[in-house]
């Protein structure tokens, strides 16, 4: 997923920035202190980091990222804040900052101003667009494409489907997918797994000679093109004993 932190000490504003941004297809996290902010941008890895000027503790704004900066953390940053003067902006710019963006603001202007930063760095397109064998995810838009056929999703379906894209080839547990997609722990052995599996198989699959998502059996899925010879040794590698 397309990990954001958001930094934000107003819980209203926070929440509707990461329900935006969930709905977007991004993974946020939040944190609502100068120094609990630094420590989770210290401790994680994100594509994204979003935070208010003004914060509580001992940090504010400007100083993480500084601090951020001064640590080489490359880390596209947004700094959304009250202090909307022109001087106020030409700080946070010249203090690392990506862009700044004046509160109140509209969710669709920071989706466009994440967007125009990705472009700005070089990143945007290369992290936001994944591709395997013939079958294509754009997260900004949420599209999703195999050969010439567009592909709907559930949101749920489409979170499962980057997840196991941004895992080429790798075997992911389904504990793992549960952390990663449904953003909490329960039983690995639930069927919650099996099920969006089979519903996301479907409209992936169905259709097409190659198989691109492939049970291991007895510990999860990956999703890869496989060659025929090693197709097969899948197939039968899932298959009920």
């Amino acid at each position: 997923m397309v990990r954001c932190l958001v930094i934000e000490d107003e819980v209203d504003t926070s929440r509707y920035i990461c329900n935006g941004l969930r709905e977007a297809g991004y993974a946020p996290s939040a944190a609502f202190t100068g120094d609990a902010g630094l420590a989770q941008a210290l401790g994680g890895r994100w594509e994204l980091i979003i935070v208010d000027r003004m914060l509580p503790g001992a940090i504010d704004g400007l100083a993480l990222i500084a601090r951020l900066r001064e640590l080489g953390h490359t880390t596209p940053i947004i700094v959304v804040s009250a202090l909307s003067s022109t001087e106020e902006r030409v700080r946070g710019l010249q203090g690392g900052a990506d862009d700044y963006l004046p509160k109140p603001f509209a969710m669709a202007e920071l989706l466009a101003r994440i967007e125009a930063v990705w472009r700005r760095s070089g990143v945007g397109r290369h992290a936001l667009q994944l591709q395997v064998a013939d079958l294509t995810l754009d997260v900004s838009t949420m599209r999703v494409t195999r050969g010439d056929k567009a592909i709907t999703l559930q949101l749920r379906e489409f979170r499962l489907l980057e997840f196991l894209m941004r895992h080429e080839s790798q075997v992911v547990t389904r504990t793992m997918l549960l952390e990663g997609v449904w953003d909490y722990q329960f039983d690995p052995q639930t069927n919650v797994i099996d099920v969006q599996i089979s519903r996301l198989r479907t409209k992936v699959d169905r259709d097409f000679a190659q198989p691109l998502i492939h049970t291991v059996r007895g510990i999860g899925y990956r999703l890869a093109a496989l060659a025929p010879a090693e197709a097969d040794h899948a197939a039968a590698s899932s298959a009920p004993a």
